[in-house]
Formats: C-alpha cells, structure tokens, sequence
C-alpha cells in the first residue's frame, strides 16, 4: 500500500507541476517563476496538510525525487508545450485535486485520527496548492471566487465518498480509486457545464 501511494503522489505532483508551470506562463513569469509555482501547485497542499497534523519533516522533504520530479516537469512544460490550451490546465489541475484530497484523507487516517479530520485535511491538501499558486500570481484563488466553477466542494464531496466506504469496511484501493475518480468527474463537469455555489 505504501508502494502505491508513493505512486499516486508522483502522479499527482507531475499533473500540479503541469498545471503549475503552465499557469506561470500564462502570466509571462520566466522559467524562474514557472519552476517556483509548479512547486508551489505541487506541493503546497501537502505541506499544509502534514503541518497541521504534526507530521514532519513534510512529506516531499523524505522523498527528493519529488522535487527533481517537479524541477523537471516544470522546464519541460514550459518550454514544450507551446500552445496552452485551457482545456489542458484544467485537466492537469483536476488530476492533482483529486489524487491529493483522497491522500490527505489516507495520511490523515494512518494517523488514527477521526474521518472528519480526514475529510477536512482531504480537502486541504487538495485545494492549497492551488490557493498558494494563485496568491504568487497575484490574484484571488479561484476556490474563493463566485464565478468560479466547483473546486472544494469536488474535492469534499470526493473526500466524503472515500471516508464513508471507508468507514463501511471496504477494501482500501477501490475505495481510493472511487474518491479520486469521484472528485476528478465532479470537476471536469462543473467546469463543463459552469457549475457554481449560490450567490448570495
């Protein structure tokens, strides 16, 4: 199991080094400033997350290959992929999302802690990164925004869904899969069909 996620978090960090890099190219940062936010996206959420639980050194410090993975990912989008398609950074960023808020609920469950701890730290590891890559960019975090498709509530809801058949027993690397697709096809159509919370 720990094979696994070791997995899932490199997938997870190379999508939020795409999406990452490619949002600093959006803003004409340079190289630079692309290599900072594809950290930032990637790692911002866990760091959080492993903060508030205790758990240090912070998960990407054990695991240097993370942050190589992340370095490299970052040049090669900024520089190869030249058309930057939004359709892509979506995509990308609701890899990360989903694949980070069922690890923050898996970590935060290791842990011995209650599935509400774990739904909320699910959602922050989800969310964070990106939260902390739109402050650099210098602008208010989309998950905060009105006009803003569905971001958090994809990623609680996902959450939600793991820790209950969780709860119920069930075996840990469907379950995982479930939140995680569950979280990545709440996104994809929210944005699809501008799904929004209720303004007031």
């Amino acid at each position: 199991m720990d094979q696994l996620l070791l997995i899932l978090t490199y997938v997870a960090v190379i999508a939020s080094s795409v999406s990452g890099a490619l949002e600093a190219r959006k803003h004409q940062m340079d190289i630079v400033g692309a290599t900072t936010i594809a950290f930032v996206n990637a790692f911002g959420g866990g760091t959080v997350r492993d903060l508030l639980l205790g758990r240090t050194p912070v998960f990407w410090v054990n695991e240097p290959w993370l942050t190589i993975t992340t370095i490299v990912i970052a040049i090669l989008s900024f520089y190869r992929l030249d058309q930057v398609s939004n359709r892509l950074l979506i995509f990308a960023d609701a890899i990360g999302l989903a694949i980070f808020s069922i690890l923050g609920a898996v970590f935060t469950l290791q842990l011995q802690l209650s599935p509400v701890v774990a739904i909320l730290m699910g959602v922050v590891t989800g969310i964070f990164g990106g939260v902390l890559r739109d402050l650099l960019c210098n602008r208010i975090p989309n998950v905060f925004r009105q006009s803003t498709e569905l971001y958090a509530t994809c990623s609680f809801i996902g959450t939600t869904v793991y820790i209950i058949l969780h709860v119920l027993q069930f075996n840990a690397l469907p379950i995982a899969l479930i939140g995680a697709l569950t979280v990545f096809a709440m996104r994809l159509l929210a944005v699809s069909f501008k799904v929004t919370l209720p303004s007031p």
